[in-house]
């Protein structure tokens, strides 16, 4: 066995069951931080071993035994009494993935996120968790998503780990009846996953895609658990709206391709029409939410593809509905632009210089946006400087071409 083989193998057993494996150790210690630990092990020793006897039959039960092997010593050198060394023992012993009947959510990593919103966690915390903890993203791509510094976001997992621990909070199966005060919560969390692994900066990268196909998954699985509630339906619908999209992002030779400008042929016809059947059962449930109206305003850009695009007001009066409800930094500039279409470049310039300064300071899709309707309303100098300051925000090569090209069109 190579050691390429091995680490490939070791590679995929982490993108497809990271978050499950931590869920499983957790359900058993209470300790989010000590089962990260064991399972870093676990890899550690996969990847001594595995290249010498060969990967495993079952890598993620190989892995899961070596961490719960790495657990036990860990409680053993710390003295623990013997009863709860005896009792992790027997815990250990049980079926892998064993869920308990009474339990109210069958998924581990989707239990894990109900966790990961307890109310004694710290708000802000919750989602970045989710991500961190069941999913096995790093700090720093985490706090990209989240627009905040890495440094903070790693303060914040460090407490909300150590406040698990030390409340005691529970990793029994939530009850039925504790779900929906920690619904938006859980919600909020599969989005970033969603976002974080679908990007247009690098829709080409495997393990990205992995990611969303993953969160799409868990929002279908929330569906089936909650058929009751419009939001999981609402936030279902959108990431099948923008995943319908993924072969259209690039043309043939790799360069970006923006929304309005994407063949509309190759976007993907049964998630669109899943998508637009997931809102409309949302809107029979009469409880209107943020994630409804987003996927409102991405079902009203796919109607190109049927020759009727969607009246520009419309999807100012979407945004509009949608910062009443939540406002965000995303859904100004998107209005903006909105608002550009509707009544021209001055006023969608008007609604940008109205959002804070401080929060888009870094917010690469705010200068993108500024850069082009500068240049539609004939400042070429100004869209120059808001292109390149675009440029420099983005991790993407495709993305910065597709600005430079844009910029070098200027005037």
């Amino acid at each position: 066995m190579t050691t390429s083989a091995a680490h490939q193998a070791a590679d995929r057993a982490a993108r497809q069951s990271y978050g499950r494996l931590v869920a499983i150790l957790s359900a058993r210690t209470r300790d989010i931080a000590a089962s990260e630990d064991a399972l870093a092990d676990a890899f550690a020793r996969a990847l001594e071993r595995w290249p010498q006897d060969g990967i495993p039959r079952q890598p993620e039960a190989w892995l899961l035994q070596v961490a719960r092997h790495r657990t036990l010593d860990a409680w053993r050198h710390a003295k623990v009494e013997q009863a709860a060394t005896q009792t992790l023992l027997l815990l250990a012993d049980e079926i892998d993935g064993e869920a308990d009947s009474a339990g109210a959510v069958p998924d581990e990593r989707l239990r894990l996120f109900f966790v990961c919103a307890h109310p004694a966690i710290d708000a802000q915390a919750r989602a970045p968790l989710m991500l961190q903890t069941v999913l096995g993203l790093d700090a720093s791509r985490i706090a990209n998503a989240f627009l905040v510094a890495p440094a903070t976001l790693g303060q914040r997992l460090v407490r909300a780990k150590a406040r698990i621990r030390e409340a005691g909070i529970g990793f029994e199966y939530p009850r039925a009846l504790d779900l929906p005060q920690r619904l938006q919560d859980v919600l909020d969390g599969i989005y970033a996953a969603y976002g974080t692994g679908w990007d247009d900066v690098e829709g080409s990268d495997a393990a990205q895609r992995g990611l969303t196909l993953e969160a799409i998954e868990l929002g279908r699985i929330l569906c089936s658990l909650m058929p009751g509630e419009a939001e999981p339906r609402g936030l279902l619908a959108l990431m099948l709206f923008c995943e319908s999209r993924a072969a259209a992002r690039r043309d043939a030779e790799g360069a970006y391709v923006p929304l309005d400008a994407q063949d509309t042929r190759l976007w993907n016809e049964p998630m669109l029409v899943e998508a637009e059947r997931g809102l409309w059962e949302a809107a029979r449930l009469s409880a209107l939410g943020a994630y409804q109206l987003e996927a409102a305003i991405q079902s009203a850009h796919t109607q190109r593809r049927r020759c009727a695009p969607a009246p520009a007001q419309a999807l100012v009066a979407l945004y509009d509905g949608l910062l009443a409800l939540r406002p965000s930094v995303g859904a100004h500039v998107s209005r903006a632009c909105a608002l550009a279409n509707a009544d021209g470049p001055a006023a969608g310039l008007q609604a940008l210089d109205a959002i804070d300064a401080a929060q888009v300071a870094s917010y690469q899709p705010y200068w993108a946006a500024r850069a082009h309707l500068l240049g539609a309303s004939g400042d070429a100098t100004g869209a120059r400087a808001a292109y390149a300051r675009a440029g420099g925000l983005s991790a993407s090569p495709a993305v910065r071409a597709y600005l430079a090209h844009a910029c070098a069109r200027l005037p």
